[in-house]
């Protein structure tokens, strides 16, 4: 094979890679999008016809019964999509970069995160580094946010300068790392 068709041959490579990429990303927005709407449907159902665990479970089943082989939708499953509606409704910074992620992603932040500030660095962090699962709940266990924001004096400068970057209002907010 020559040098010219190899090359060739590398960039379809490159165009294939690409378009799956995209692909991927595009389903991930999608089931995302999807969650956050049946959470916030949830979300209303318990305020206005005070829904509860039962008729979650009765919903769920249904689910299941009316579409074999739909995954995703136990009750338990509902109720996170209803905490993760719950968690970012709110918040116009971080509702648009839960997109950015993958459920299974955002499930560890929302759930391990105790404040906005922190699941922000987490989201931004995961999203820029392209962390995959393990690599996110190791940083979470790590307490990164409360070293590289809270502590930066005990964190390495790169880093530092990397989450001032990531996330610059918690610098301001947090300050030297005493306000936590």
């Amino acid at each position: 094979m020559s040098e010219i068709q190899h090359q060739d041959f590398n960039e379809v490579l490159s165009i294939i890679e690409h378009g799956r990429a995209k692909a991927v990303h595009s389903v991930n927005v999608a089931l995302i999008e999807t969650y956050w709407a049946v959470g916030a449907y949830l979300f209303r159902k318990v305020a206005e016809a005070g829904w509860g665990k039962g008729v979650v479970k009765e919903l769920a089943s249904w689910l299941a019964t009316r579409t074999p082989g739909l995954r995703g939708f136990s009750a338990q499953n509902l109720w996170r999509m209803k905490q993760f509606y719950e968690t970012y409704a709110a918040d116009q910074k971080l509702s648009p970069l839960v997109r950015d992620l993958n459920w299974t992603h955002n499930l560890i932040i929302f759930s391990q995160s105790k404040r906005p500030k922190e699941r922000e660095f987490y989201l931004r962090m995961a999203i820029q580094e392209k962390w995959d699962k393990r690599e996110l709940e190791g940083q979470i266990k790590a307490a990164l946010f409360e070293r590289a924001v809270l502590q930066p004096a005990h964190t390495s400068a790169a880093l530092t300068v990397k989450a001032a970057r990531i996330l610059p209002s918690a610098f301001r907010w947090y300050g030297n790392g005493l306000n936590s």
